[in-house]
Order: C-alpha cells, then structure tokens, then sequence
C-alpha cells in the first residue's frame, strides 16, 4: 500500500473540509502530534487509528484507501507533472518531488529533494525503513548517529532510516537531491 499517498489524502481531506489539526484530534481522540506525524508519513496510522480519523473527517474509510493498491505495470511521471509533497515546514524548508506519484502500490518512493542554501532539516529524527541518497547538485551536509559527512554531486549513501538522521546545506547555493525510501513491510 501506497503509505505516502494515504498521508497526503488524509492532510488534503483536512484541509478540503477547512478543519484543523487540533479539530481533528479533538474528534478523533488521536493525539495532534501523532496526527501531525501521520500526514507527513512519519508514522504509519493503524486500522483502529484510520478509522478513527476517518470518522472526524467524515469520510468513509473505503474512500481513503481506494485505489492505494492499484499496481499498474508502467507508470511515468513528465517533468512537469511531478508532485510537490506538502511537509512539516516547521522542521524543515526542504522541497520533495514525488517523482513516481502515478503508482499508488509502490514499495519505493523516490523523491527530489531542493535544498535550499543555508536551509534543510533543523533537526535529526528517525523514521521506519531504509533510504538512498544521491546528491546531483551542489554540496550537502548529511548528519546519521551524531557524526557529519559532506556530500557533492555525484556522491550517494544507503542507510537505515530508524537511526536518527538529517540533511542540510550549509553553502550559498542551493542543492539537488535524489532521495529514494523504502518502507519497512511487516
């Protein structure tokens, strides 16, 4: 299942029926940071959680996970139609590019990262899976477990996203970023 998408349907279904966070959680009985971690696929709802919120939304259920396990064999995304991923801003100021957003049963979901200069992730957090970068423009900061390493184009890492991480630049110019993550399946 399209974790991902699911995130973005519940924000976007928030957001369509003019309802806060704090309303949400209020009718939901689901705790606003939990709320907040789940619409910006941080953390994975459960099927007791889902419904919870798909009650508060007023929305069935069958709704929000329609078509999550659609599987088509080819799916390309032009330039153009990349999907830009709303993100906790509060946390950080980087830009992601869904780059294969057509597929909604994916086990990856790679992603541009925009790094702008002087900006990034303000602080190291874990997450489920696992994740590989590549830097194809300019130079990036990575920090993973409290020690740093500096990136430049062409430069790429593989990593176990339950540890704590972040990515950041540090230089004048903005940088480019391929990011590909990969859920954990259980």
């Amino acid at each position: 299942m399209n974790l991902v998408e699911l995130a973005q349907r519940l924000r976007q279904t928030r957001l369509d029926k003019g309802m806060t966070l704090d309303e949400v959680a209020a009718a939901s009985g689901v705790g606003k940071g939990i709320l907040s971690k789940v619409e910006n696929f941080r953390v994975t709802p459960t099927l007791p959680t889902l419904a919870k919120l798909s009650e508060a939304l007023g929305v069935k259920l069958s709704v929000l996970l329609d078509g999550l396990d659609a599987r088509p064999r080819l799916s390309v995304v032009r330039k153009d139609e990349r999907k830009m991923i709303e993100r906790d801003r509060t946390q950080s100021n980087i830009d992601y590019e869904s780059l294969a957003h057509r597929r909604a049963d994916r086990a990856m979901d790679p992603f541009e990262l925009r790094i702008p200069a002087r900006g990034g992730r303000m602080e190291a957090l874990p997450h489920e899976g696992e994740e590989f970068l590549m830097v194809l423009e300019g130079k990036v900061t990575f920090e993973f477990d409290e020690e740093t390493y500096e990136l430049q184009a062409g430069d790429s890492l593989y990593f176990d996203a339950e540890t704590k991480h972040r990515l950041f630049n540090e230089t004048a110019k903005d940088a480019r970023v391929l990011c590909v993550f990969l859920g954990r399946r259980y």
